[in-house]
């Protein structure tokens, strides 16, 4: 028997069991799955959990039922990989072998990393909604709020789904007027970056809707700390801005793992080749999702995309043939607006969000940096599309490399 070994049961490691197991025989090649946690957290709809929206029990779901039956689930923490000897250590000390390894062990927040962020405000007036955790308490808080200043913070780059915090100051806006104490809010969005995203066309669109929903963007904002005392987050400039809730973005890391293992960074992200998805370093080593240090989202959309290029990838490797199939870093994002609205944005490696049409020429449905109800309603599908097709290795009608059918060049 020849052995695959999956680290990461989340949606990229979920995605691949699925693809592998119905390609090789059975009687040849044994897969295994590896995850110290038994639960699988639909990560998009943290987002909503703040404003009531979803509720825990919307995002949760057994890991073990996405698992296809001929793969086998290890639940366990993963000591070390030690890759010159093709071999994975478990932390009960028992190890697992293989011939073709496929990290897929996601990225983590890590708020211990920001100088007073976990201290005495954390979930009191100080929450983040990236953990289910965080998310449930602050629509607890949001609850019996009444106003003043919410401030969302981004820490550093890179982080999960770059839109996300895009999307809670502009569900924040809708969920305090709906509420009737829009006027005693005052929201602002403080990023590192020089404005609401990282590409031009994109960012001018999304600050015009920043601008609309009155919520104050501050860009070039590196925060070194949080004081806890007089409420302010702190730039490494000496900037201070003040809070009375503040949601943050911690940062994000790549799992500890990788770090004992030796195989990552400095932010303990894989080093992959950005067009094959192979490690840098070593041949039977394949990396997926937002374990690798790619240059694009880190999003549930890219780890889809990717997943196609990396199985057939793989498959030419099994094979003995050469890598043919490239990903073009394609990433695909709804972002949700508020009022029933959303936008979306499709693009890769080369090319920035552009403005047209989306799957189809000229039809759609969907419009490309346009604020719709059809965009919104494409963001609530996405759900049961994910826990049904995505997960469980299923074909999308959407090609996996970006294309440039439906989309406009802006000079």
């Amino acid at each position: 028997m020849k052995r695959i070994l999956i680290l990461g049961a989340g949606t990229a490691g979920t995605m691949m069991a699925n693809k592998l197991r119905k390609a090789l025989d059975r009687d040849e090649w044994e897969i295994t799955i590896v995850d110290k946690h038994r639960t699988h957290y639909y990560q998009p709809g943290f987002l909503f959990i703040p404003f009531g929206i979803y509720n825990k029990q919307d995002v949760v779901k057994p890991k073990a039922d996405f698992i296809p039956p001929g793969v086998k689930m290890v639940f366990s923490e993963v000591d070390k990989v030690e890759a010159e000897e093709n071999k994975v250590r478990l932390a009960d000390g028992s190890v697992l072998l293989y011939d073709y390894l496929i990290l897929a062990t996601g990225t983590e927040t890590r708020p211990d990393e920001t100088p007073g962020l976990v201290d005495k405000l954390w979930r009191k007036e100080i929450f983040d909604f990236y953990t289910v955790e965080g998310a449930v308490e602050l629509q607890k808080f949001f609850k019996q709020w009444e106003g003043g200043k919410l401030v969302l913070a981004i820490t550093e780059l890179p982080y999960k789904c770059p839109v996300a915090p895009i999307e809670f100051v502009c569900l924040a806006d809708a969920y305090f007027t709906e509420k009737g104490i829009r006027d005693k809010v005052d929201i602002t969005f403080v990023t590192p970056l020089a404005g609401a995203f990282t590409k031009p066309i994109a960012t001018k669109m999304l600050s015009e809707l920043l601008a609309e929903k009155n919520i104050k963007v501050v860009p070039d904002f590196y925060l070194e700390k949080v004081d806890n005392e007089k409420k302010t987050i702190v730039s490494y400039d000496e900037q201070e801005i003040p809070f009375d809730v503040l949601t943050i973005v911690p940062m994000n890391m790549g799992n500890s793992v990788i770090e004992r293992s030796g195989l990552g960074d400095d932010m303990n992200y894989v080093p992959t080749d950005k067009h094959t998805l192979r490690s840098e370093k070593y041949e039977n080593i394949f990396v997926l999702g937002d374990a690798a240090n790619l240059p694009t989202s880190k999003a549930g959309s890219v780890a889809h995309f990717a997943a196609d290029i990396l199985f057939e990838n793989l498959m030419s490797a099994i094979e003995g043939r050469p890598l043919m199939a490239k990903f073009d870093g394609h990433a695909n994002c709804y972002i949700e607006t508020g009022f029933g609205k959303g936008a979306l944005i499709d693009f890769n490696y080369d090319t920035e969000p552009l403005p047209g049409t989306f799957p189809l020429p000229g039809v759609g449905p969907f419009g490309l940096l346009k604020n719709t109800k059809i965009n919104h309603y494409g963001k609530v599908m996405f759900r049961w599309m994910y826990w049904h097709i995505l997960l469980r290795g299923k074909e999308l009608p959407i090609d996996p490399l970006m294309t440039m059918a439906g989309k406009k060049m802006i000079k």
